[in-house]
Protein backbone atom coordinates (compact mmCIF):
# COMPACT_ATOMS: atom_id res chain seq x y z
CA UNK A 1 0.00 0.00 0.00
CA UNK A 2 1.33 3.21 -0.88
CA UNK A 3 1.10 6.46 1.61
CA UNK A 4 -1.82 8.68 0.22
CA UNK A 5 -2.55 6.81 -2.85
CA UNK A 6 -6.43 6.97 -4.05
CA UNK A 7 -6.27 3.39 -4.28
CA UNK A 8 -6.24 2.85 -1.07
CA UNK A 9 -9.86 3.06 0.01
CA UNK A 10 -9.33 3.27 3.89
CA UNK A 11 -10.56 5.71 5.93
CA UNK A 12 -9.60 5.81 9.83
CA UNK A 13 -10.07 8.33 13.11
CA UNK A 14 -6.92 8.03 14.75
CA UNK A 15 -6.07 8.69 18.79
CA UNK A 16 -2.51 8.99 18.61
CA UNK A 17 -0.63 9.08 21.67
CA UNK A 18 2.64 9.13 20.36
CA UNK A 19 4.60 11.65 17.96
CA UNK A 20 5.55 10.62 14.43
CA UNK A 21 8.07 13.18 12.60
CA UNK A 22 7.93 11.43 9.53
CA UNK A 23 4.24 12.09 8.82
CA UNK A 24 4.09 15.73 9.93
CA UNK A 25 2.88 15.24 13.41
CA UNK A 26 3.26 18.30 15.82
CA UNK A 27 1.70 16.63 18.80
CA UNK A 28 1.62 13.43 20.64
CA UNK A 29 -1.50 14.07 21.85
CA UNK A 30 -4.15 14.74 19.55
CA UNK A 31 -7.21 13.31 17.29
CA UNK A 32 -7.15 12.82 13.38
CA UNK A 33 -8.77 11.95 10.66
CA UNK A 34 -6.53 10.03 8.12
CA UNK A 35 -8.10 9.50 4.40
CA UNK A 36 -5.89 7.07 2.03
CA UNK A 37 -2.79 8.38 4.31
CA UNK A 38 -1.41 8.23 7.15
CA UNK A 39 -0.97 11.71 7.42
CA UNK A 40 -4.33 13.38 8.77
CA UNK A 41 -6.23 15.71 6.58
CA UNK A 42 -7.14 17.07 9.59
CA UNK A 43 -6.20 17.31 13.33
CA UNK A 44 -6.41 18.49 17.00
CA UNK A 45 -5.66 18.35 20.34
CA UNK A 46 -7.21 15.84 22.12
CA UNK A 47 -9.89 17.40 23.93
CA UNK A 48 -13.69 19.07 23.92
CA UNK A 49 -15.23 22.37 23.96
CA UNK A 50 -17.94 22.57 27.14
CA UNK A 51 -21.41 23.05 26.73
CA UNK A 52 -22.08 25.96 29.11
CA UNK A 53 -19.03 28.02 28.77
CA UNK A 54 -17.76 26.86 24.93
CA UNK A 55 -14.36 26.58 26.57
CA UNK A 56 -12.00 23.84 24.90
CA UNK A 57 -11.02 21.27 27.99
CA UNK A 58 -7.69 19.17 27.37
CA UNK A 59 -7.81 15.67 27.46
CA UNK A 60 -4.93 12.92 27.95
CA UNK A 61 -5.18 10.02 25.94
CA UNK A 62 -2.34 8.33 27.68
CA UNK A 63 -4.19 9.23 31.71
CA UNK A 64 -6.03 5.68 31.78
CA UNK A 65 -9.09 7.22 32.10
CA UNK A 66 -12.04 5.71 30.20
CA UNK A 67 -12.67 7.94 27.01
CA UNK A 68 -15.96 8.21 25.16
CA UNK A 69 -15.75 8.97 21.08
CA UNK A 70 -18.18 9.56 18.32
CA UNK A 71 -17.49 9.17 14.55
CA UNK A 72 -20.45 10.57 12.31
CA UNK A 73 -20.73 11.08 8.69
CA UNK A 74 -23.58 13.18 6.91
CA UNK A 75 -23.67 11.37 3.55
CA UNK A 76 -25.96 14.81 1.88
CA UNK A 77 -23.74 17.54 3.55
CA UNK A 78 -20.18 14.73 2.85
CA UNK A 79 -19.61 16.23 6.58
CA UNK A 80 -17.29 14.30 9.01
CA UNK A 81 -17.86 15.26 12.70
CA UNK A 82 -15.97 14.10 15.40
CA UNK A 83 -16.24 13.86 19.31
CA UNK A 84 -14.32 12.84 22.39
CA UNK A 85 -15.35 13.54 25.79
CA UNK A 86 -14.77 11.83 29.34
CA UNK A 87 -16.77 8.69 29.77
CA UNK A 88 -19.32 9.82 32.28
CA UNK A 89 -20.52 13.01 30.74
CA UNK A 90 -23.28 13.90 27.91
CA UNK A 91 -21.54 14.15 24.42
CA UNK A 92 -20.70 17.70 23.22
CA UNK A 93 -22.72 19.41 20.98
CA UNK A 94 -20.01 20.88 19.56
CA UNK A 95 -17.58 18.39 17.63
CA UNK A 96 -13.49 19.00 18.13
CA UNK A 97 -12.90 18.37 14.42
CA UNK A 98 -15.44 18.22 11.50
CA UNK A 99 -13.91 17.98 8.20
CA UNK A 100 -15.82 18.05 4.55
CA UNK A 101 -14.96 14.92 2.18
CA UNK A 102 -16.97 12.86 0.08
CA UNK A 103 -16.06 9.13 1.37
CA UNK A 104 -18.27 7.27 -0.91
CA UNK A 105 -15.57 7.70 -3.28
CA UNK A 106 -13.28 5.94 -0.67
CA UNK A 107 -15.43 3.33 0.77
CA UNK A 108 -16.08 0.46 -1.52
CA UNK A 109 -18.56 -2.68 -1.27
CA UNK A 110 -17.84 -4.59 0.93
CA UNK A 111 -16.34 -2.46 3.55
CA UNK A 112 -14.90 -3.85 6.82
CA UNK A 113 -15.36 -1.74 10.29
CA UNK A 114 -12.62 -2.73 12.93
CA UNK A 115 -10.22 -1.15 15.59
CA UNK A 116 -6.61 -1.41 15.20
CA UNK A 117 -3.87 -0.11 17.84
CA UNK A 118 -0.06 -0.08 18.02
CA UNK A 119 2.53 1.60 20.35
CA UNK A 120 5.54 3.38 19.82
CA UNK A 121 8.67 4.12 21.95
CA UNK A 122 6.69 3.43 24.75
CA UNK A 123 5.33 0.32 25.58
CA UNK A 124 1.41 1.42 25.97
CA UNK A 125 -1.82 -0.58 25.97
CA UNK A 126 -5.25 0.42 24.28
CA UNK A 127 -9.15 -1.41 25.19
CA UNK A 128 -12.25 -1.36 23.42
CA UNK A 129 -14.84 -0.95 26.38
CA UNK A 130 -17.76 -1.16 24.10
CA UNK A 131 -19.28 0.42 20.80
CA UNK A 132 -21.91 1.07 19.01
CA UNK A 133 -23.30 1.68 15.07
CA UNK A 134 -25.71 2.62 13.06
CA UNK A 135 -26.60 3.62 9.78
CA UNK A 136 -29.14 6.06 8.62
CA UNK A 137 -29.52 7.29 12.25
CA UNK A 138 -27.19 8.07 15.05
CA UNK A 139 -25.50 5.10 16.89
CA UNK A 140 -27.40 3.91 20.01
CA UNK A 141 -26.63 5.11 23.49
CA UNK A 142 -23.85 2.81 25.74
CA UNK A 143 -24.73 2.34 28.96
CA UNK A 144 -21.49 2.60 30.87
CA UNK A 145 -22.81 1.12 33.87
CA UNK A 146 -22.55 -1.97 31.94
CA UNK A 147 -19.14 -1.41 30.51
CA UNK A 148 -16.14 -3.89 31.98
CA UNK A 149 -13.46 -1.79 34.19
CA UNK A 150 -10.39 -0.89 32.81
CA UNK A 151 -7.70 -3.14 33.89
CA UNK A 152 -5.21 -2.25 37.09
CA UNK A 153 -1.24 -1.17 36.13
CA UNK A 154 1.17 -0.85 38.48
CA UNK A 155 1.37 -1.60 42.01
CA UNK A 156 -2.15 -2.05 44.16
CA UNK A 157 -3.52 1.65 44.77
CA UNK A 158 -2.83 2.43 48.98
CA UNK A 159 -5.88 3.37 51.10
CA UNK A 160 -7.33 6.61 49.93
CA UNK A 161 -7.74 7.56 54.15
CA UNK A 162 -3.86 6.47 54.70
CA UNK A 163 -3.12 8.72 51.14
CA UNK A 164 -4.91 11.79 52.25
CA UNK A 165 -3.52 11.14 56.35
CA UNK A 166 0.39 10.29 55.87
CA UNK A 167 0.48 13.74 53.91
CA UNK A 168 -1.13 15.56 56.42
CA UNK A 169 0.66 14.33 59.22
CA UNK A 170 3.83 14.43 57.95
CA UNK A 171 3.45 18.06 56.78
CA UNK A 172 1.85 19.00 60.32
CA UNK A 173 5.08 16.48 62.05
CA UNK A 174 7.07 18.89 60.01
CA UNK A 175 5.86 22.31 60.91
CA UNK A 176 5.59 21.54 64.23
CA UNK A 177 9.36 20.37 64.40
CA UNK A 178 10.23 23.62 62.70
CA UNK A 179 8.44 25.63 65.20
CA UNK A 180 9.84 24.15 67.75
CA UNK A 181 13.21 24.99 66.67
CA UNK A 182 12.59 28.16 65.93
CA UNK A 183 11.23 28.98 69.08
CA UNK A 184 14.45 27.15 70.44
CA UNK A 185 16.76 29.59 68.53
CA UNK A 186 14.45 32.64 69.68
CA UNK A 187 14.67 31.87 73.01
CA UNK A 188 18.39 31.04 72.87
CA UNK A 189 19.00 34.44 71.30
CA UNK A 190 16.72 36.29 73.94
CA UNK A 191 18.60 34.97 76.69
CA UNK A 192 21.91 35.06 75.11
CA UNK A 193 24.55 37.49 77.39
CA UNK A 194 28.27 38.34 76.61
CA UNK A 195 31.17 38.82 78.81
CA UNK A 196 33.47 41.39 79.09
CA UNK A 197 37.30 41.64 80.43
CA UNK A 198 36.48 44.08 83.04
CA UNK A 199 33.61 42.05 84.96
CA UNK A 200 36.19 39.80 85.80
CA UNK A 201 37.52 42.40 88.37
CA UNK A 202 34.60 44.39 89.13
CA UNK A 203 31.50 42.48 88.55
CA UNK A 204 28.70 42.07 91.30
CA UNK A 205 26.54 39.60 91.02
CA UNK A 206 25.28 39.03 87.05
CA UNK A 207 21.43 37.94 86.74
CA UNK A 208 20.36 36.14 84.02
CA UNK A 209 18.75 38.13 81.31
CA UNK A 210 15.82 35.57 81.76
CA UNK A 211 15.27 36.45 85.53
CA UNK A 212 15.40 39.76 84.75
CA UNK A 213 12.87 39.65 81.41
CA UNK A 214 10.10 37.83 84.09
CA UNK A 215 10.31 40.10 86.31
CA UNK A 216 9.56 43.04 84.51
CA UNK A 217 6.74 40.62 82.60
CA UNK A 218 8.83 41.62 79.46
CA UNK A 219 9.05 44.81 80.13
CA UNK A 220 6.11 46.11 79.82
CA UNK A 221 4.90 49.96 80.03
CA UNK A 222 3.06 49.37 82.84
CA UNK A 223 6.08 48.92 84.86
CA UNK A 224 7.98 51.82 83.80
CA UNK A 225 9.21 54.13 86.61
CA UNK A 226 10.98 57.02 84.84
CA UNK A 227 13.08 57.38 81.80
CA UNK A 228 16.45 59.52 81.42
CA UNK A 229 18.86 60.36 79.14
CA UNK A 230 20.45 57.06 78.89
CA UNK A 231 17.62 54.71 79.66
CA UNK A 232 14.12 53.98 81.31
CA UNK A 233 13.58 52.26 85.18
CA UNK A 234 11.19 49.70 85.66
CA UNK A 235 10.36 47.64 89.15
CA UNK A 236 10.33 44.71 89.07
CA UNK A 237 10.18 41.48 91.22
CA UNK A 238 12.98 38.78 90.67
CA UNK A 239 11.28 35.24 90.56
CA UNK A 240 13.24 33.65 92.90
CA UNK A 241 13.31 35.32 96.00
CA UNK A 242 10.03 38.18 95.56
CA UNK A 243 12.46 40.54 96.09
CA UNK A 244 11.12 43.92 94.55
CA UNK A 245 14.18 46.30 92.69
CA UNK A 246 14.59 49.07 90.66
CA UNK A 247 15.88 48.10 86.66
CA UNK A 248 17.57 50.24 85.01
CA UNK A 249 17.70 49.39 81.30
CA UNK A 250 20.76 50.85 78.81
CA UNK A 251 20.60 51.30 75.37
CA UNK A 252 24.31 49.75 74.13
CA UNK A 253 23.60 52.30 71.23
CA UNK A 254 24.30 54.84 73.75
CA UNK A 255 28.30 55.74 73.80
CA UNK A 256 27.96 57.43 77.02
CA UNK A 257 25.14 55.04 78.24
CA UNK A 258 27.89 52.25 77.91
CA UNK A 259 30.04 54.37 79.84
CA UNK A 260 27.23 54.88 82.84
CA UNK A 261 26.42 51.55 82.76
CA UNK A 262 30.45 50.40 83.48
CA UNK A 263 30.87 53.39 85.69
CA UNK A 264 28.44 52.19 88.52
CA UNK A 265 29.37 48.29 87.70
CA UNK A 266 32.66 49.50 88.88
CA UNK A 267 32.01 51.69 91.17
CA UNK A 268 29.37 50.64 93.36
CA UNK A 269 29.67 46.80 92.38
CA UNK A 270 31.55 46.20 95.82
CA UNK A 271 30.34 49.16 98.02
CA UNK A 272 27.60 48.28 100.44
CA UNK A 273 26.35 51.11 103.02
CA UNK A 274 23.14 52.16 104.65
CA UNK A 275 22.77 55.61 102.94
CA UNK A 276 23.90 54.54 99.37
CA UNK A 277 21.33 53.00 97.10
CA UNK A 278 22.81 49.29 96.59
CA UNK A 279 23.66 47.88 93.21
CA UNK A 280 22.56 44.19 93.50
CA UNK A 281 23.65 43.01 90.11
CA UNK A 282 23.31 43.72 86.28
CA UNK A 283 22.93 41.55 83.21
CA UNK A 284 24.66 42.02 79.65
CA UNK A 285 23.81 41.08 76.03
CA UNK A 286 23.57 42.35 72.65
CA UNK A 287 22.14 45.61 72.36
CA UNK A 288 20.76 45.76 76.32
CA UNK A 289 22.32 46.21 79.48
CA UNK A 290 20.82 46.21 83.01
CA UNK A 291 21.54 47.50 86.27
CA UNK A 292 19.51 46.16 89.03
CA UNK A 293 19.36 47.91 92.51
CA UNK A 294 17.06 47.67 95.36
CA UNK A 295 13.79 49.49 94.85
CA UNK A 296 13.11 52.53 96.80
CA UNK A 297 9.35 51.95 97.20
CA UNK A 298 8.89 56.46 98.04
CA UNK A 299 10.72 57.52 95.03
CA UNK A 300 13.22 60.54 94.91
CA UNK A 301 13.33 63.68 97.00
CA UNK A 302 13.10 65.60 94.61
CA UNK A 303 8.96 65.18 94.16
CA UNK A 304 8.46 65.57 98.05
CA UNK A 305 10.09 69.52 97.20
CA UNK A 306 8.06 70.45 93.85
CA UNK A 307 4.89 68.68 93.72
CA UNK A 308 1.96 69.71 96.07
CA UNK A 309 0.57 66.34 96.60
CA UNK A 310 4.06 65.16 98.50
CA UNK A 311 5.62 68.26 100.15
CA UNK A 312 3.30 67.80 103.32
CA UNK A 313 4.71 64.25 103.68
CA UNK A 314 7.98 65.00 104.71
CA UNK A 315 8.13 68.04 108.29
CA UNK A 316 11.35 69.52 108.96
CA UNK A 317 12.62 66.60 111.23
CA UNK A 318 12.94 64.15 108.75
CA UNK A 319 14.15 66.74 105.94
CA UNK A 320 16.81 67.60 108.44
CA UNK A 321 17.80 63.23 108.79
CA UNK A 322 17.41 62.62 105.27
CA UNK A 323 20.41 65.64 104.56
CA UNK A 324 22.44 63.40 107.40
CA UNK A 325 21.91 60.35 105.57
CA UNK A 326 23.46 62.14 102.46
CA UNK A 327 26.59 63.18 104.24
CA UNK A 328 26.30 60.00 106.08
CA UNK A 329 26.60 57.90 102.97
CA UNK A 330 29.14 61.32 101.09
CA UNK A 331 31.43 60.54 104.09
CA UNK A 332 32.05 56.49 103.42
CA UNK A 333 32.76 57.65 99.87
CA UNK A 334 35.46 60.15 100.30
CA UNK A 335 36.80 58.93 102.98
CA UNK A 336 36.38 55.25 104.57
CA UNK A 337 35.70 53.23 101.74
CA UNK A 338 39.13 51.57 100.12
CA UNK A 339 38.87 54.16 97.12
CA UNK A 340 37.89 57.67 96.57
CA UNK A 341 34.46 58.06 95.03
CA UNK A 342 33.31 61.54 93.39
CA UNK A 343 29.95 61.36 92.57
CA UNK A 344 29.64 64.80 90.55
CA UNK A 345 25.80 64.95 90.24
CA UNK A 346 24.37 65.68 93.92
CA UNK A 347 21.15 67.09 93.62
CA UNK A 348 17.62 66.01 94.94
CA UNK A 349 16.57 63.88 91.90
CA UNK A 350 19.31 61.56 92.61
CA UNK A 351 18.80 61.27 96.69
CA UNK A 352 16.25 58.93 96.76
CA UNK A 353 14.03 57.83 100.21
CA UNK A 354 13.58 53.94 100.78
CA UNK A 355 10.13 52.14 103.06
CA UNK A 356 11.32 53.79 106.06
CA UNK A 357 11.92 57.27 103.96
CA UNK A 358 15.92 57.38 105.25
CA UNK A 359 17.92 58.78 102.39
CA UNK A 360 20.01 56.95 99.72
CA UNK A 361 22.12 58.61 97.57
CA UNK A 362 21.77 57.03 94.04
CA UNK A 363 22.70 57.55 90.01
CA UNK A 364 26.45 56.84 89.91
CA UNK A 365 26.91 57.19 86.38
CA UNK A 366 28.82 60.23 86.18
CA UNK A 367 30.71 58.90 89.37
CA UNK A 368 34.91 58.49 89.26
CA UNK A 369 37.04 56.10 91.02
CA UNK A 370 40.83 57.52 92.58
CA UNK A 371 43.20 56.04 94.61
CA UNK A 372 43.74 57.78 98.54
CA UNK A 373 46.31 60.49 98.12
CA UNK A 374 46.51 60.20 94.52
CA UNK A 375 46.76 63.57 92.22
CA UNK A 376 43.56 64.50 90.70
CA UNK A 377 42.79 64.11 86.83
CA UNK A 378 41.06 67.10 84.66
CA UNK A 379 37.98 65.40 82.76
CA UNK A 380 35.01 66.51 81.27
CA UNK A 381 32.65 69.15 82.97
CA UNK A 382 29.79 66.99 83.81
CA UNK A 383 26.69 67.05 86.01
CA UNK A 384 24.19 69.54 86.53
CA UNK A 385 24.20 73.19 86.35
CA UNK A 386 23.74 74.97 89.52
CA UNK A 387 25.21 72.15 91.98
CA UNK A 388 28.63 72.49 89.79
CA UNK A 389 31.63 74.09 91.90
CA UNK A 390 33.56 77.10 90.06
CA UNK A 391 36.91 75.20 90.62
CA UNK A 392 35.66 71.96 88.50
CA UNK A 393 34.37 74.29 85.97
CA UNK A 394 37.73 75.90 85.18
CA UNK A 395 40.00 73.16 86.12
CA UNK A 396 37.88 70.20 84.98
CA UNK A 397 39.07 68.23 88.01
CA UNK A 398 36.52 66.23 90.56
CA UNK A 399 37.07 65.87 93.91
CA UNK A 400 35.44 65.60 97.25
CA UNK A 401 35.68 69.36 97.82
CA UNK A 402 33.64 69.95 94.41
CA UNK A 403 31.39 66.93 95.73
CA UNK A 404 30.39 69.12 98.60
CA UNK A 405 30.22 72.52 96.71
CA UNK A 406 27.38 70.30 95.32
CA UNK A 407 26.17 68.74 98.45
CA UNK A 408 26.01 72.64 99.90
CA UNK A 409 23.83 73.53 97.01
CA UNK A 410 22.09 70.49 98.03
CA UNK A 411 20.98 71.74 101.24
CA UNK A 412 20.13 74.96 100.42
CA UNK A 413 17.85 73.63 97.98
CA UNK A 414 16.14 71.54 100.97
CA UNK A 415 15.76 74.55 103.19
CA UNK A 416 14.83 76.73 101.00
CA UNK A 417 12.45 74.35 99.02
CA UNK A 418 13.99 75.78 95.78
CA UNK A 419 16.16 74.81 92.76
Amino acid sequence: MKNSSPTNHFFAVELDTALTIEIQETTANHIGIDINSLNSAKSYYAGYYDDRSGSFQNLSLSSGEAKQVQVEYNGEEKQINVTIAPVEMEKPARPLISYTYDLSTVLQEPAYIGFSSSTGPVDSQHYVLGWSLNMNRPASALDITKLPKLPREGPKPRSTLLETILPIATATFIIVAGAITILLVNRKLRYSELKEDWEVEFGPHRFSYKDSYHATEGFKSKHLLGAGGFGKVYKGVLPSSKLDVAMKKVSRESMQGMIEFIVEVVSIGHIRHGNLVQLLGYFMRKGELLLVYEYMSNGSLHKYLYYDEYNTTLNWARMFQIMKDIATGLLYLHEKWEKVVVHRDIKAGNVLLDSKMNGRLGDFGLARLYDHDTDLQATHVVGTMGYLAPEFIRTGKASPLTDMFAFGAFLLEVTCGQR
